[in-house]
């Protein structure tokens, strides 16, 4: 059992024989383990080269005593731990040199086709319950897959730790039930966006691996033809557009409490104004936004004014306008 700390049988036989008994004798130690006397004297040398025991000064005799396990094996483990781990990360290192050398002579070890609706939704769970630091997303309108209402790996990815960056379509934010399903994201820790357009649906996780459709998909007449692309050139450039898309798109603020982030002090804007005027820079309707949120249009575009007088705006590009340049958003 104790082989892992550097011990042979002989050694932790008579170790677990010193501790119990307390000392002994090299006779005694011999006797007691059914050794010859140089057996159990080599035995005694090597724990003491260990640390193992140590001579009991002042006795008749030499006598023998273990050494505190903790003080002995304590540091020996630790040791054994962190070449363990350094063999793990050179083996890690090694394994993806593999891959890599694999992926440079095989091509289909870049991208997988996923030629059908459960292949996608198996791998749209997959990556997100294999995540450990971050997921970027794309979310067009019209699902192909699932709902975003149906997306559980992500409420569960938040939960331990995991960053979302997600940019909305415009079109999407517009039907029903999402502005509250984003709400929620955005409560638990998600980072979302808006824009008007978006090229194309996307999955990227932890910038190892992107998920994203081959073709048009054409309706549930068809089954949808995706993309599982890994480490290359190709999974570079997939990544350097999320970005360019995350830097130009319109962040969505809500947070509970009137507690906001990323906004010049003083803001005199509430979580539920902030939220408003968010959906209003990404081009929400504001008719979608009173159905969203369950309001009357008269309300919201009361609201609406309020935001605009309080910005000395005119009109809703000049309240946008002053948004931007007061960091409300």
């Amino acid at each position: 059992m104790l082989e892992v700390a550097g011990l042979g049988e002989v050694e932790e036989r008579a170790y677990r024989l010193l501790v119990r008994a307390g000392e002994a004798d090299l006779t005694g130690l011999a006797e007691e383990l059914d050794l010859t006397r140089e057996a159990a004297a080599a035995a005694l040398a090597s724990m003491a080269g260990m640390g193992l025991v140590r001579e009991v000064a002042g006795s008749a005799g030499r006598r023998f005593a273990p050494v505190a396990p903790e003080i002995a094996l304590g540091p020996r483990l630790v040791r054994q731990q962190e070449t363990i781990d350094w063999a793990r990360q050179a083996v890690d290192q090694l394994a993806e040199e593999y891959r890599a050398s694999l992926r440079r002579s095989d091509a289909d070890r870049l991208i997988e086709v996923l030629p059908s609706r459960a292949a996608l939704r198996e791998q749209v769970r997959h990556l997100q319950d294999s995540a450990r630091e971050e997921v970027m997303y794309f979310c067009r309108a019209g699902h192909v897959v699932m709902p975003s209402t149906d997306n559980t790996e992500e409420l569960e990815a938040l939960g331990r730790g995991v960053a979302y960056r997600v940019i909305y379509e415009r079109a999407l934010l517009e039907e029903p039930g999402m502005v509250a399903n984003v709400a929620f994201g955005i409560k638990l820790g998600e980072q979302a966006r808006a824009v008007r357009f978006l090229p194309v649906r996307m999955m990227i996780a932890d910038r190892s691996t992107a998920l994203l459709p081959l073709v048009q998909y054409a309706g549930r007449t068809t089954e949808p033809t995706a993309a599982l692309v890994r480490g290359s050139s190709l999974l570079e450039a997939l990544i350097a557009l999320f970005e360019a898309q995350w830097e130009r798109a319109t962040p969505i603020r809500f947070l509970e409490d009137g507690q906001v982030t990323d906004t010049a002090p003083g803001c005199p804007l509430d979580a539920d104004e902030l939220y408003l005027l968010s959906l209003l820079v990404a081009g929400v309707p504001e008719k979608s936004i009173a159905s969203q949120l369950g309001l009357s249009l008269r309300t919201v575009q009361r609201r609406v004014y309020h935001l605009m007088r309080l910005a000395g705006a005119q009109t809703r590009m000049q309240l946008a306008w002053h948004a931007a340049r007061e960091r409300w958003l």
